[in-house]
């Protein structure tokens, strides 16, 4: 996908911080549209259907974290990527925007290189989209990639994108030791840098969704994808 093809959707209640991040994005060749709250945020991506949504936690009327759970459960943005942007710096702030179904998030004050690396290395995935249709299978959890769907004991249901890329990729590695660094690079990107929070709180979110015999934690190495039938 092209660059001028990719619909960015930015959304802050701060006019200072809407204009250098969209400066910046536009010199990239994005096409960018802008809200100033949540509420705002939903209208306009109904009707862009946004490859990403570069979004404000606290904002007035809707914030961030109510309109990132609308999104989620909208199937038409299955697809679109979240990040979040926020004042905040203590865990709260980004469990709260993982447990919504962020995929990402940016500290404040913005650093406008920082946001257009971010940005690339995130929508660095529509460029890789696998043509792989295969499912996985284990035990009586199927992951189908096409459909970006999980079915776990006949119940069909869809996971944010960071946590079924976490879960397929567990998964295709099943009863075998997948480490931290190999998570990071694969799930999250070379360039992203996250903390070992993050996929804690991914896991996490998979436990209580799938099911906590599944995931076995290796302490000081990474996670492993048991199945239980065996």
């Amino acid at each position: 996908m092209k660059k001028k093809d990719i619909n960015i959707l930015l959304v802050d209640d701060e006019p200072d911080v809407i204009e250098i991040i969209k400066y910046n994005l536009l010199q990239e060749g994005y096409k960018v549209k802008t809200a100033s709250n949540g509420k705002e945020a939903i209208k306009k991506a109904n009707k862009t259907l946004p490859n990403l949504i570069i979004m404000d936690v606290m904002m007035p009327e809707m914030d961030g974290i109510e309109a990132c759970e609308h999104f989620r459960k909208d199937g038409n943005f299955n697809d679109t990527i979240i990040m979040f942007l926020t004042a905040r710096g203590e865990d709260y702030s980004f469990m709260a925007g993982f447990d919504a179904g962020a995929d990402d998030y940016v500290t404040k004050p913005i650093k406008p290189k920082i946001i257009v690396s971010k940005v690339k290395s995130l929508l660095r995935r529509l460029k890789k989209e696998e043509e792989n249709q295969d499912k996985i299978k284990v035990g009586k959890l199927i992951i189908d990639k096409e459909q970006y769907e999980v079915i776990h004991k006949g119940k069909t249901f869809s996971l944010p994108r960071k946590e079924f890329e976490l879960l397929y990729l567990l998964v295709s590695k099943s009863d075998k030791v997948v480490k931290r660094e190999k998570i990071m690079q694969v799930v999250w990107g070379s360039e992203v840098v996250v903390g070992d929070r993050t996929i804690d709180v991914h896991i996490r979110k998979l436990r209580e969704k799938v099911g906590d015999k599944y995931f076995k934690t290796i302490k000081g190495v990474g996670y492993k994808f048991v199945n239980p039938t065996k």
